[in-house]
C-alpha cells in the first residue's frame, strides 16, 4: 500500500492545514477551536472549517464544555476531542521470543492486551507473517472483536527497515535479508499494516505517553537481544535517508572484533546483546553453563570472576557507546529500555560516570540517564501510537479528496 502520492502545492497546504488542526485536538485532548487557531496559527475561520470537514468524517466530536476548569463569564466554548470509537488500532511488539499486541481505540485507549510465544531465533517471511495473524486473531477473540474491526496494525521489530516503504533491510526476525515485508504481511491481512524498528516506537511511545514529553531531543537506547536506538530531534523521530540513522547497536568499537548477528565484526551489539554475552560466557568456560541471563548475572553475584569479567566488559563498552551518542547528537536526556535493564549492570553508576568520563568536557550540564521499566507493553504501545498517526494520515488525505 502506498503511503503518499503527488500533490500539487495547494493540495499539500490544504492537506498540511487538517493535519495540524487534527495533531493540536490530539495533543490537547480537548481542545476548543479558538484555541485550535493559535495554537495552529490557522485562521479561526478555516479552523471551523476544517473542524466541520473531519467531525462530517466521523474522526472528531463536539464534547460538552467544563464549566468546572474555571471558564469565563459568558458562553462556555465547546471543546473537541478525538472520536474513540471511530477506528480500532493494533500495536504489535516482535521480540526474540514472543509477540505482544496492544488494540486500542482511536484515542489510544487500551481494549485488549496479548502475548504469545515466538520461537527463538529467525523465521522465514511466511512463518512469521502465520504468527502476527495468531497474534492478532487471539487478541481480537479475547477483546471480543473480528480482524476486520481493525482499522490499521503497526509491527515493531529489530533490525534496519524503511518505514516508509515497510521495507525491511536486515531482521533478527526474519532469515533472509532486503525483503518487502509489507507485501508479504498483505497477502494475510487485508488491513493497512505499518512498519518501523522497535527503538523508533519506544521513542515514539516515550514521547507521546512518557518521559519525552517534557523534552524535544532525547535518545532511547533499546538492549535485549540486540541493541537499538530511537533519536528524537525537535519532537519528531530521525530515522535517516534510508531509513538506517539510528543503528547504535552497528557502530564499531573494535576493529576486526567479535562478530555480530548482522554479519559484520566489531559492533558494539556484539558485546552488549544477550546472544553476544552468552556466546563469550560459554565460550570461555568450554560448556554451556548458561542459558540465559539471568544464569549468568546470578553466577557474577556469587563470584563467578568469568561472569564478573564479562559483564563488566559489556558494561565499558556501553559506557563508550552511550559517551559517542553525546558527543554526536548532544541530547537533553537518554532513556534507557529493554530485558537487560533488570539486572542493572548496564546502568550502574560505574557505567554513567564511564560515560560521564569520556564525553567531551564543556560547562553545561551533561544529558540524564534514566530507566524506564514499562516492559514489552510500552512497545507496543508505541506501534498502536504509530498505527494512530498512519491512518489519521490516510484518513485525513481521503477528506481532503485524496485517497490513496
Amino acid at each position: 500500500m502506498a503511503k503518499s502520492v503527488k500533490l500539487s502545492h495547494s493540495d499539500e497546504l490544504r492537506e498540511s492545514s487538517r493535519q495540524q488542526v487534527f495533531d493540536a485536538i490530539r495533543e490537547a485532548g480537548q481542545i476548543a477551536r479558538i484555541d485550535i487557531a493559535q495554537v495552529t496559527r490557522i485562521s479561526p475561520a478555516t479552523v471551523t472549517a476544517i473542524t466541520a470537514d473531519l467531525i462530517a468524517a466521523g474522526l472528531i466530536e463536539e464534547v460538552s464544555p467544563d464549566i468546572s476548569r474555571g471558564a469565563k463569564r459568558g458562553r462556555p466554548r465547546v471543546a473537541l476531542k478525538i472520536r474513540g470509537d471511530a477506528h480500532t488500532i493494533a500495536g504489535m511488539k516482535l521480540s526474540h521470543h514472543a509477540i505482544t499486541t496492544l488494540i486500542t481505540d482511536f484515542e489510544g485507549a487500551e481494549l485488549v492486551c496479548h502475548e504469545i510465544p515466538l520461537p527463538g531465533g529467525q523465521l522465514d517471511p511466511d512463518a512469521l507473517c502465520e504468527k502476527i495473524v495468531t497474534a492478532l486473531d487471539e487478541s481480537c477473540a479475547q477483546g471480543g472483536l473480528e480482524r476486520q474491526q481493525i482499522s490499521g496494525l503497526a509491527i515493531g521489530m529489530a533490525g534496519v527497515m524503511d518505514a516508509d516503504r515497510n521495507f525491511v533491510y536486515w531482521s533478527s526476525s526474519l532469515n533472509v535479508r532486503n525483503i518487502d515485508f509489507g507485501s508479504y504481511l498483505a497477502r494475510y491481512l487485508s488491513i493497512p499494516v505499518f512498519i518501523d524498528n522497535d527503538a523508533n516506537l519506544v521513542a515514539k511511545a516515550e514521547l507521546l505517553f512518557g518521559e519525552g514529553d517534557k523534552r524535544s531531543n532525547f535518545v532511547v537506547v533499546t538492549v535485549e537481544h540486540g541493541v537499538g536506538m530511537g533519536i528524537v530531534i525537535d519532537n519528531q523521530i530521525y530515522r535517516g535517508a534510508r531509513g538506517c540513522g539510528a543503528e547504535f547497536g552497528h557502530t564499531k568499537v573494535q576493529l576486526e572484533g567479535a562478530l555480530c548477528q548482522c554479519g559484520q565484526r566489531g559492533c558494539l551489539e556484539a558485546y552488549v546483546g544477550d546472544y553476544a554475552l552468552l556466546r563469550e560466557a560459554n565460550v570461555t568456560s568450554g560448556v554451556e553453563r548458561h542459558k540465559d541471563l539471568a544464569s549468568l548475572y546470578a553466577a557474577r553475584e556469587a563470584g563467578d570472576i568469568m561472569a564478573q569479567s564479562t559483564l563488566d566488559r559489556a558494561g565499558r563498552m556501553f559506557a563508550m557507546g552511550l559517551a559517542n551518542v553525546v558527543n554526536i547528537f548532544d541530547p537533553q536526556m537518554i532513556l534507557l529500555a529493554g530485558a537487560q535493564l533488570a539486572f542493572g549492570y548496564l546502568s550502574s553508576d560505574k557505567v554513567v560516570h564511564e560515560m560521564r568520563r569520556s564525553v567531551l568536557q564543556v560547562d553545561g550540564p551533561l544529558p540524564e540517564v534514566r530507566v524506564h521499566g514499562w516492559g514489552n507493553k510500552m512497545w507496543a504501545k508505541g506501534a498502536a501510537a504509530h498505527a494512530i498517526e498512519e491512518i489519521s494520515a490516510l484518513r485525513i488525505r481521503e477528506v481532503s479528496g485524496h485517497a490513496v
